[in-house]
């Protein structure tokens, strides 16, 4: 650790878990080709919609009986449409294990007030015993827990012949990490993350299961129009080829068509998978050779790829107020913010205080290279005062 500050930057300093960098080589030139000022509902408009999905299936090797939906309000809308209009007909394992994973519980809880819903509950940097997932039930959790770091390491634990369904919020896996669809009923993403595309808009991703769920249950609750997924009994097949429900934007749809067009030139899911996990494994060899941070998620088998949280283990560190740990790695994200070394740095509001750094696939991993030298020289300056 040296309190000398480095002489080289990264030359993009986005490390943002969301909204995430664009990818590189990314100018607003990008956009030339949206369909501006045109309905969505145009023979080009469920077109170019129809190809998201389509290409989306392709990338992530989703299988052709599963249907692919872009729906409103990013991720959490997606999930949100999944859990209203699915559960109730079976009791539900709830695993949460971070922020994101606490929000869907308090849905189930506070707001469906389900009363079969069983918490299975870990401490951020952990995942909570996943055997516990009883077959006869339904299941909700993330593949990633972007504000802890932890993710799922496997479907093992998934039941081939489960009767209940598997609701899996993946936001911050898709693009990053093998997600086995066999053991996934329903599992949600958004633009914003891994590819780094634009906001607000949710991609919802169903198995011939969870399509039979709603042709076949009908909840006893009110629901939005932005969550009603049939129309008299049967699954509204329109939504899964470009009919989206609400007015989608055509520029951000651009923008997600020229992010798939970058992962698809630079080889497809298996390239994005190996330009997270060479990204992580930058931050491995800084982990390994530091004195003051560490990984929040301790066990390497779970830890992400893709939003990287540390936590600091400096003694002096520790001896501090709860107060004082909060302030002092803020003032390290700020110190490298006012420095233009990395934007957007710090652990999530209800995380351990540390740090978070997306290593997801639009992140080059020179920049990265060069960011750590960084966070040695801000830390530095912390502890001195």
């Amino acid at each position: 650790m040296t309190g000398n500050r480095p002489a080289v930057r990264p030359a993009r300093p986005f490390f943002s878990s969301g909204p995430c960098a664009k990818r590189p080589g990314w100018t607003p030139d990008a956009l030339n080709g949206a369909l501006l000022g045109r309905s969505h509902r145009s023979k080009p408009g469920k077109a170019k919609l129809k190809d998201a999905i389509e290409r989306t299936r392709a990338l992530l090797g989703v299988p052709a009986d599963y249907r692919i939906g872009i729906v409103p309000a990013s991720d959490t809308g997606a999930v949100e449409m999944a859990m209203w209009s699915m559960l109730g007909a079976r009791p539900v394992d709830m695993f949460a294990w971070e922020s994101f994973g606490e929000d869907w519980v308090t849905d189930v809880a506070k707001q469906l007030k389900l009363k079969d819903a069983i918490l299975h509950k870990a401490p951020y940097g952990q995942l909570p015993d996943l055997t516990k997932a009883n077959p006869e039930h339904d299941a909700v959790f993330l593949w990633n827990g972007t504000t802890s770091g932890v993710r799922v390491p496997d479907g093992n634990w998934i039941a081939a012949d489960r009767k209940g369904l598997t609701i899996c919020d993946a936001t911050s896996a898709a693009f990053a990490m093998d997600l086995p669809w066999d053991k996934l009923d329903v599992t949600t993403f958004s633009w914003q993350k891994v590819l780094g595309g634009e906001a607000a808009h949710g991609m919802l991703i169903l198995s011939p299961r969870a399509v039979e769920r709603l042709e076949t249950y009908t909840p006893d609750r009110p629901l939005p129009k932005i969550f009603r997924m049939t129309k008299g009994g049967k699954l509204n097949e329109g939504i899964f080829v470009g009919e989206t429900i609400n007015t989608p934007s055509m520029l951000a749809l651009e923008d997600y068509l020229d992010a798939l067009g970058w992962a698809e030139k630079i080889g497809g899911l298996k390239a994005l998978i190996a330009r997270s996990t060479a990204n992580l494994a930058v931050l491995d060899r800084f982990v390994r050779e530091s004195e003051w941070a560490a990984f929040l998620a301790e066990d390497s088998h779970v830890r992400s790829n893709t939003s990287v949280c540390l936590k600091i283990v400096d003694p002096w560190f520790a001896k501090l107020e709860a107060e004082a740990q909060a302030d002092a790695a803020k003032k390290i994200a700020s110190l490298l913010e006012k420095e233009g070394v990395a934007l957007d740095l710090g652990s999530y509001r209800s995380a351990p205080p540390g740090l978070r750094i997306w290593c997801g696939a639009t992140v080059e991993k020179a920049d990265l290279e060069a960011l750590v030298p960084w966070l040695d020289w801000a830390w530095a300056q912390v502890k001195a005062g």
